[in-house]
């Protein structure tokens, strides 16, 4: 039998439900507040300085930038393992242009932009021809996308272009540097698609529920291709950043770089079943990655260990969800 109309929730349901909307809306910051907390306590004369903070926000601007393309891919239950090899490829691609002479402006459109979205509508193709789960599509793609870049380089570092492009996401605006404005803006335009356009909603109604969004009238196919080259985009444009902060394209730049884009993504509270989840939140997913390497870094804790951080929250940030929803 059903519960009477007149009885009230008991405290316990209250308290959940009460705590289910907190953590939806602040849960990410309560996280980042946590480690900047911890990090700040045992070394606060290195982490807590002015530099070192802006720093974070500089390393963080690439994990943000791939974090939200890997969030379009996780939004509608799928996933994108091959954002790495696409940043590598593009930056790539983008260097070789200006070492051709080409304008450092538009070698980096051609690079992130159109090879980004270009290896991102071959995800999305495939996913769609074959009817495989992006995770089989995308792992494989991955390989074949950085063998490209290793042949094409011939494994070699490309560098001596232009000193413009380098200086350009070296400086900063008001202080701001250039990088973490051009991830900001990248948030924002997709933060409106999201929230104020049809795509946007169709989107999360394909993530929601494939087959109701299927006999509402959603083009399914059209979106998931949609989606994937948006990742992909993502993924070129972090490629140009990173190209330029290094000075250099590396033809394995980006290594296991999907790891921090899923946890960028799951931290930022996107369900990993679908359907939920919002852009700025997975902003702050990828400033928690940041925080926390930069923090291992100055501890002197070794790389490896990081990765182990990085797969115990993705752990912790699923079971989460999965309890929350319950």
């Amino acid at each position: 039998m059903g519960t009477p109309a007149n009885v009230k929730p008991t405290s316990d349901g209250v308290s959940g439900l009460s705590f289910a909307r907190f953590w939806d809306q602040y849960g990410t910051f309560f996280i980042l507040a946590i480690i900047v907390a911890i990090f700040g306590s045992l070394s606060p004369e290195y982490f807590l300085t002015g530099n070192n903070l802006t720093q974070i926000l500089v390393q963080s601007a690439v994990t943000v930038l791939i974090g939200m393309g890997e969030f379009f891919a996780i939004l509608v239950a799928g996933i994108d393992l091959s954002v790495g090899a696409i940043l590598a490829l593009s930056g790539m691609v983008t260097a070789k242009l200006m070492l051709a002479g080409w304008d450092p402006v538009l070698a980096a459109l051609v690079g992130g932009v159109l090879v980004g979205g270009l290896l991102g509508a071959i995800n999305g193709c495939l996913v769609n021809w074959t009817g495989l789960h992006p995770f089989i599509i995308t792992l494989g793609t991955n390989a074949i996308f950085r063998g490209v870049t290793l042949v094409i380089s011939d494994a070699n570092s490309v560098y001596g272009f232009s000193f413009e492009f380098v200086n350009f996401f070296a400086a900063s605006v008001l202080g701001i540097p250039v990088p973490v404005i051009f991830a900001l803006l990248i948030a924002g335009l997709l933060w409106f698609m999201t929230t104020h356009t049809r795509l946007g909603r169709n989107i999360y109604a394909l993530g929601g529920n494939k087959s109701s969004a299927f006999y509402s009238g959603i083009d399914v196919k059209f979106h998931m291709l949609v989606v994937f080259v948006i990742s992909g985009i993502c993924a070129g444009l972090a490629g140009v950043v990173s190209t330029a902060r290094l000075g250099a394209a590396e033809p394995l730049a980006g290594m296991g770089f999907e790891t921090y884009a899923i946890a960028s993504a799951i931290i930022g509270g996107t369900s990993f079943f679908g359907g939920k989840g919002r852009i700025f939140s997975v902003v702050i997913g990828g400033l928690i990655i940041g925080t926390i390497n930069n923090g291992l870094n100055i501890l002197q804790v070794q790389t490896y260990y990081q990765l182990v951080v990085m797969g115990g929250l993705i752990i912790a940030a699923v079971a989460l969800d999965r309890l929350i929803s319950k």
